[in-house]
């Protein structure tokens, strides 16, 4: 069977690479590494949600943080959030911890399937940039999966090629959440946001 970025245990050869992502007047330079989603550069679809995010503040989750790319940039740009990573390719987490030390970053960090490893813990933000190739099972439940740890308004948001499955994806929010709504369209990307709206 052919390995894949979500793999929990990549038995792939360790290959590095270095890269530099450019936000606003600062720079945040990542290692990538092999076994890894978007191995060597930025991704179109993550550095889309990184620069068109309006706002974020208390609890993030990066949800599939792979090296940490969109967690370590918003965290630079957001300077006040706490900043909460996870994944379940165990190669991912270690660079992900490795990206956070270097660019001096504090991050909680966990390597484990979807929310499992986060127990009760409830975020105001979960960003995502859903492992499409990993198939509509595995994403649709993680969509699913991240109402229960929202807090009450917290809001998810997510990223996808419109013409691939970001219809899906957009589709799925609002079966869940009941709203969604497109914050930013560029290139054939959009950004979607969904709310847990609490009836008072």
């Amino acid at each position: 069977m052919s390995e894949h970025y979500f793999s929990q245990h990549p038995t792939s050869k360790v290959v590095e690479k270095e890269f530099v992502v450019k936000l606003k007047d600062k720079k945040v330079r990542f290692l990538s590494v092999s076994g890894v989603f978007s191995f060597g550069k930025a991704d179109r679809a993550s550095l889309m949600l990184i620069k068109h995010v309006p706002f974020l503040y208390g609890d993030v989750l990066d949800l599939g943080c792979g090296y940490g790319l969109i967690g370590i940039a918003l965290k630079t740009i957001f300077v006040d959030i706490n900043l909460y990573m996870s994944d379940v390719n165990e190669r991912a987490v270690r660079y992900a911890k490795i990206n956070a030390k270097n660019n001096n970053i504090f991050a909680t960090v966990k390597a484990g399937d979807g929310f499992s490893v986060w127990n009760e813990k409830k975020f105001d933000f979960i960003v995502f940039n859903p492992p499409i190739a990993a198939g509509k099972k595995v994403w649709v439940k993680l969509i699913q999966d991240s109402k229960a740890h929202l807090k009450d308004d917290g809001a998810l948001i997510c990223v996808g090629f419109h013409n691939k499955a970001g219809k899906t994806v957009e589709r799925e929010m609002k079966n869940v959440f009941s709203n969604v709504k497109t914050l930013a369209k560029s290139g054939g990307i959009h950004l979607y946001l969904s709310k847990k709206e609490v009836r008072r």
